[in-house]
C-alpha cells in the first residue's frame, strides 16, 4: 500500500482493480519524477513530499487551460484525508501553498473516477470557487464559469488527441461560443435556493441529473494525469463524420453543439453522419433537398436565419413525399443560438414530420414540430419551408387552464427568410 496507509484511503482504492490500484498509488511519483514522465533519476527520492501547481500543469498544461489546472490543483489541495471531503477552514486555503499530498491525490482520484454524485458534488463546489476558501454556497455564475473551462479542456483534448471523428474544426462553427452556450445549458438544470445560491445539495442533484459533469470531469483527469485505466470505457464524445467535402463546406455546426446533440439521438442512431444537402453547396431548390432527404434514413436540420438565430430537428424517419404527417415521438427540435435546447414531442397530438410537393390541394414544403408546455401556454414550435421563399413560422398558441378545453387564439406568429440550411443523415438507411 506504500505511504497510502489511512483507513479513507484504502476504502478509495478498493473501488479500482487489483491491477489498477498500483497505477493509481503511481501517479503522484510520476508527476513529482517528472511532470507525467516515465521516471526520475534512478535511487534519487525527490525532497519534496507534495506536488506543485507548476507539477500538475506541467502534467495537464497541453490538454487543459491554465484555469482549469488550477481549480483541480485548489481541490486536491482543498481534501482532509481523514474526512476524505474538501475542508471548510482556513486551512484550505494555506494548503495550497504546502502543496498536494499522495492520499490528498489519492481520494481526488477515486472521488473523481468512481465517486458518486454525493462525493463529487463537494470536489465541484470547491473548483467553482473563485479562490480557496471556507464558502459553502457558489453562485450560478461562478458555476457557469468552472464549466467554461471544463468544456474548453474537453475541446482541447479532442483535438489534442485526434478524437474528432472526421470532423474539421476550423470548417465550423465558432467554438468560444460553443462553450458559453453549452455552460449555460447545462447550468439551466441548476435548482439553487430562493436567494440564488448553491449549496452541496443542490450541486448533488446537479450532477446527478447531468451526466455530461462527471463525464467531462473524469475525461478531463484521466487524460490530463495519464492514467489509463482497463475499466474505463471512453467513449466517443462526437459521432463519427464521413464522406463530407469539406473543402467547400462552412458548417453551422460546432463540435460543442454536437456534444450537445450527439447524447439527444435515440438509442441506435449511432451510424457515422453524411452531409445530404446544404444550400451553401446544393442551391436553395426545393426540388433537390427532397432529393437529398428521401431515402436516406433518419436526419438532422439544421437551419440558421438571417438574425443570426441557429435551430433545427431530428427526424426519425426516413422522409417521404406524401400527404400526410409522419414520423414518432422520438422526433425532437432544438435551439442552438441564442440558446441550446432540445424540446421533445408531449403527445399532444401525431403531427411529427410532413413532407409533400406539387399538390394543388394540399400543403406543399416540409414541416416538423412539437409542442412545449410552459405553465398554462402550449407553445406550438414548428419548422415549415412554403416553396415559396424558405419561410420559418414560429407560432405560440393559448390554452385555457383547463387542458380538455380547446385552444382559445394564436398569440404570435414570427416569419423569418432563412439563409443557410444543412441535412445530416444521422442514423440506419431504412425506417427503425
Amino acid at each position: 500500500m506504500g505511504n497510502t496507509e489511512s483507513v479513507v484511503v484504502q476504502k478509495r482504492l478498493a473501488r479500482f482493480r487489483p491491477e489498477e490500484r498500483p497505477m493509481v498509488e503511481g501517479v503522484f511519483d510520476r508527476l513529482q519524477a517528472g511532470a507525467g514522465g516515465p521516471s526520475g533519476a534512478p535511487g534519487k527520492t525527490p525532497a519534496v513530499k507534495t506536488l506543485t501547481l507548476e507539477m500538475l500543469q506541467s502534467s495537464m498544461g497541453s490538454l487543459a487551460p491554465h484555469p482549469m489546472v488550477r481549480r483541480v490543483y485548489q481541490c486536491m489541495c482543498s481534501i482532509d484525508p481523514e474526512l476524505a471531503a474538501p475542508e471548510a477552514s482556513r486551512k484550505s486555503s494555506n494548503s495550497a501553498a504546502s502543496g498536494v499530498g499522495k492520499e490528498q491525490l489519492v481520494i481526488f482520484l477515486a472521488d473523481i473516477l468512481r465517486g458518486t454524485a454525493e462525493e463529487r458534488a463537494p470536489l465541484v463546489m470547491v473548483m467553482s470557487q473563485s479562490r480557496a476558501g471556507a464558502a459553502m454556497v457558489v453562485t450560478c455564475d461562478q458555476v457557469a464559469e468552472f464549466l467554461q473551462d471544463l468544456i474548453s479542456a474537453v475541446v482541447q483534448i479532442l483535438v489534442h488527441r485526434g478524437r474528432l471523428q472526421g470532423w474539421k474544426p476550423d470548417r465550423m462553427g465558432d467554438s468560444a461560443l460553443g462553450v458559453k452556450l453549452l455552460a449555460e445549458q447545462m447550468c439551466s438544470e441548476l435548482k439553487p435556493s430562493d436567494q440564488g445560491g448553491c449549496d452541496v445539495s443542490c450541486l448533488e442533484d446537479w450532477i446527478f441529473r447531468a451526466p455530461q459533469v462527471s463525464l467531462y470531469l473524469e475525461m478531463l483527469v484521466a487524460e490530463g494525469l495519464h492514467l489509463s485505466l482497463s475499466s474505463r470505457l471512453a467513449s466517443p464524445l462526437l459521432p463519427p463524420c464521413r464522406e463530407t467535402s469539406w473543402k467547400e463546406l462552412s458548417c453551422l455546426l460546432d463540435l460543442l453543439t454536437l456534444m450537445f446533440l450527439a447524447p439527444q439521438l435515440p438509442d441506435g442512431y449511432s451510424a457515422p453522419w453524411k452531409l445530404v444537402f446544404s444550400t451553401r453547396l446544393h442551391g436553395e431548390s426545393f426540388t433537390r433537398m427532397v432529393t437529398g432527404l428521401t431515402k436516406h434514413g433518419p436526419t438532422l436540420l439544421l437551419i440558421k436565419d438571417t438574425k443570426r438565430h441557429v435551430f433545427g430537428g431530428f427526424a426519425s424517419y426516413t422522409w417521404k413525399v406524401k400527404p400526410q404527417f409522419q414520423g414518432d415521438s422520438r422526433c425532437f427540435l432544438f435551439t442552438v443560438f441564442p440558446r441550446l435546447r432540445v424540446y421533445t414531442a408531449t403527445g399532444y397530438n401525431q403531427h411529427f414530420m410532413y413532407l409533400n410537393q406539387n399538390q394543388q390541394t394540399m400543403p406543399n414544403g416540409l414541416m416538423s414540430c412539437t409542442l412545449v408546455t410552459d405553465a398554462d401556454r402550449v407553445w406550438v414550435v414548428s419548422m415549415a419551408t412554403l416553396v415559396c421563399g424558405w419561410t420559418v413560422i414560429l407560432a405560440v398558441v393559448i390554452v385555457a387552464q383547463d387542458p380538455s378545453a380547446p385552444p382559445l387564439a394564436a398569440l404570435s406568429s414570427l416569419e423569418r427568410r432563412t439563409s443557410p440550411w444543412t441535412q445530416w443523415k444521422c442514423g440506419q438507411s431504412e425506417n427503425p
